[in-house]
């Protein structure tokens, strides 16, 4: 952010410090921050102080970009060290700009502590127990295995010890590029686009905030150990012989995996009419076929849970449906335990937006293409940008990450709009679901309200030999595209190793590459990437469409 402090501030180098420019200690207001990370330990502002200020200021400078122009102390700060905050970091330092972190619990964010990477530990186990757990495969491929089980404390550790070193992993590669990490909260205190937080002066500032899950009404003051989100659901400390899941989105979908193979029954709550509303259609109907029929598994569509009451007093937890149109009650179901999945919210408050006229959307920062942050009235707020869960736009990890990048981009002098149709989307279940761009009814849609057709083209991952050879049939591609451009619109997957598939169906849509182009690129074989070569040359181009073809290389 582009600040001129209304007191002064801590300038970037020595040779920018003046005694008299300096503010007594005991008037900072530092926000939250640790002391230890500016070193400000005096409460009176002596000559001693102001030569332990210089050096401070020297050794930040130290390999991390350049030194900060214009008597900033640093030219980017961003706030929230989740997966978005390191990617926008690290690009950063690599373009020459100094930078800081800074974040008020611990590094990883959401993502890291209590969503992606634990979850992702928990399916590991899931994915292995079902594959065990399923004799007819076993037997199949010539094996035998007899009773497996599993050590719910060894699993959770295991989540724990996986999400631990990610995070170590993320702190440690920011400090070696010489990132300054600082613990506390950073808010705007005054106009002028002023930011207060141990009184550093900066060019740009990013924000970068995680989010917290959002909860239905309880009759309890909060969450417990019978009903609770999937921050909780993560530690593993119990596995309930029944649990009700209320939501049948990612989270959702991905717990039931979990739960279902470690021995759970599971009961889906789900507001809209269908289950997994936010995938293709056709997707989610073999996905229930798959995931969701042959499992412990049932649901409730086209209700609310208006109402849940923790188990008490060798009570169960009590769940009253009610109709989502009509609101009329519906039943209440008794389980063991509920998880609620409905999503996450912003977690906006305390940046102090209120005071350069920011107004939030339900928690969410307006922000425009670029992620610049808009004020009430629409005007780009200078040199203020908002990025990740914080914004709204796509509540993925890697799409803050590439939110901050671009913001770095156009830091630098590069103007950078990022495509989000261009951003894959995965689910971990077994097997596992990813998609990129449109799905089917937002591309007719699209495609009738500008006038153009569309086209619709399958595969089977019973068609391919790798998945033959791992005797996991069961898969479905599909890809939505025009057919008098080539463009193409989406890519939806259902199979094994779909999230590792996607990519290059989205990179293609981020680089602009068509169907007639893409067509001619070469697979391994045997390989699961020939179910998306497959797909690519089923596809049907008008003929009058021209082709680019790369010159061969002389060898």
């Amino acid at each position: 952010m582009s600040l001129s402090a209304a007191s002064a501030a801590v300038a970037s180098s020595a040779a920018a410090y003046r005694y008299d420019t300096i503010r007594p200690v005991a008037r900072l207001r530092f926000c939250g921050l640790r002391r230890e990370a500016l070193r400000f330990h005096s409460p009176r502002s002596t000559p001693q102080l102001v030569a332990a200020r210089r050096s401070v200021v020297a050794a930040a400078t130290a390999g991390n970009g350049a030194a900060a122009s214009g008597g900033f102390d640093y030219d980017l700060v961003i706030i929230g060290a989740g997966v978005g905050g390191h990617g926008a970091a690290l690009h950063a330092v690599e373009k020459g700009l100094k930078t800081a972190i800074i974040e008020g619990d611990i590094v990883g964010g959401t993502c890291v502590n209590r969503g992606c990477v634990p979850s992702k530990a928990l399916l590991a186990v899931s994915g292995r127990m079902r594959e065990l757990q399923d004799e007819h495969h076993m037997k199949s491929l010539g094996l035998q295995v007899s009773s497996p089980g599993y050590d719910r404390q060894a699993v959770a550790d295991h989540a724990n010890n996986l999400a631990s070193k990610i995070r170590s992993n993320l702190t440690n590669s920011m400090k070696a590029l010489g990132v300054d990490i600082l613990t506390g909260i950073g808010t705007i205190v005054v106009g002028h686009l002023h930011l207060s937080c141990g009184c550093l002066k900066i060019r740009y500032f990013a924000i970068r905030m995680s989010c917290l899950l959002q909860e239905v009404l309880f009759t309890s003051s909060c969450p417990g150990k019978t009903v609770f989100t999937s921050d909780h659901a993560l530690k593993l400390e119990s596995v309930p012989e029944w649990i009700a899941i209320v939501g049948s989105g990612y989270i959702g979908l991905e717990f039931s995996d979990v739960y279902t193979a470690l021995g759970s029954e599971v009961t889906f709550v789900e507001a809209l009419d269908q289950l997994m509303p936010g995938f293709d259609p056709e997707i989610a109907k073999l996905a229930q076929r798959i995931l969701i029929n042959p499992r412990k598994i049932d649901y409730h569509t086209g209700v609310f849970a208006s109402k849940i009451t923790p188990a008490k007093d060798g009570k169960p937890v009590l769940i009253e449906l009610i109709d989502a149109k009509t609101k009329e009650h519906k039943e209440t179901l008794e389980v063991d335990a509920a998880l609620i999945a409905t999503g996450r919210a912003p977690f906006t408050k305390g940046l102090g937006l209120e005071n350069i006229n920011v107004i939030t959307q339900r928690g969410f920062v307006p922000a425009d293409e670029r992620m610049q942050v808009m004020d009430a009235i629409g005007n780009v707020v200078p040199n203020l940008y908002c990025i990740g869960d914080a914004n709204g736009k796509l509540m993925l990890a890697h799409a803050a990450s590439a939110q901050g990048i671009s913001v770095v981009e156009q830091i630098s002098g590069r103007d950078n709009i990022l495509n989000h149709l261009s951003i894959p989307a995965a689910c971990f279940t077994h097997p596992e679901i990813s998609m990129v761009g449109l799905t089917e009814p937002q591309a007719r849609e699209k495609a009738d309200k500008e006038g153009f057709e569309i086209s619709v083209v399958k595969t089977s991952f019973k068609a391919n030999t790798k998945a033959l050879a791992e005797n996991e049939g069961d898969g479905l591609a599909k890809m939505i595209y025009r057919p008098d451009t080539g463009e193409i619109l989406g890519v939806h997957i259902l199979g094994l190793h779909a999230a590792d598939l996607i990519h290059e169906a989205s990179n293609a849509i981020a680089l602009g590459t068509h169907v007639q182009d893409i067509k001619f690129a070469v697979h391994a074989h045997p390989t699961l990437s020939e179910v998306l070569d497959e797909l690519f040359k089923a596809a049907k181009v008008d003929t009058a469409v021209s082709h680019s073809i790369n010159e061969p290389v002389a060898v």
